[in-house]
């Protein structure tokens, strides 16, 4: 993939996309983590929580773009993607059995632990759109990283105003799933050289994801009301 290239660029901004829409909230976990300690030590725990995080982050990524490489692992890596854009749609994220730490290393490892559990399929999405290029995990995570950390409350809002972004977001998760699939060597060859193919699948994938959610929502909404 030529740096700068148009797919590039694209698989750059899918990452950026899917860091965002699915660590936004990552940062309440950093919060609730500190909330107990004294404001002093509040800011070290946050910076060296972030980093720590952020390390076993790139780590993780790094290894499932090695792993993607194995027959059978795109397609299976493609499917699962397809059923964490789904839950993004239709799960209600909660905090409420986040504990404080009492000192500041309990409160750094609960940060890491928590992030690195949360953001499971955070590294499986990225390694997917990463399409191989250590590069472009890296960048994907310095560029989205510190939007996530010091702007997740603005991020949160902009969700909760605007509901469209978590579809936004699930169709990239879907697109991102849909490369992962025809690219896999076990089933390419039914997709190699038919674009055609392969644009209607993706639509098809994309548009059946958010309108199944789509549906689940609208089902909790009434039987919420009645």
């Amino acid at each position: 993939m030529e740096f700068l290239s148009t797919d590039f660029l694209s698989a750059l901004l899918a990452i950026v996309v899917i860091d965002l829409v699915l660590a936004g909230d990552n940062a309440i976990v950093i919060g609730l983590a500190a909330r107990a300690l004294p404001k002093a030590q509040q800011k070290k725990v946050i910076v060296w929580g972030t980093v720590g995080a952020i390390i076993v982050r790139s780590l993780l990524t790094l290894a499932v773009v090695w792993l993607l490489q194995i027959p059978g692992l795109l397609l299976a890596g493609g499917l699962l993607l397809v059923w964490i854009a789904y839950k993004l749609l239709v799960e209600e994220k909660g905090h409420e059995d986040m504990k404080a730490g009492a000192t500041m290393a309990s409160a750094i490892k609960t940060i890491i632990v928590a992030d690195t559990v949360m953001g499971l399929d955070n590294v499986l999405a990225v390694a997917g759109a990463a399409h191989g290029s250590f590069l472009l995990v890296v960048l994907g995570l310095l560029i989205s990283v510190p939007i996530v950390v010091w702007g997740s409350t603005i991020i949160l809002k902009w969700v909760d105003r605007f509901p469209a972004i978590i579809y936004i977001g699930a169709g990239v998760l879907v697109w991102t799933a849909s490369k992962m699939i025809v690219e896999e060597p076990i089933v390419a060859g039914v997709f190699a050289g038919n674009p055609i193919l392969k644009w209607t699948f993706s639509i098809v994938l994309i548009a059946g994801v958010l309108i199944l959610g789509k549906k689940k929502n609208q089902t909790k909404v009434v039987e919420q009301a009645s």
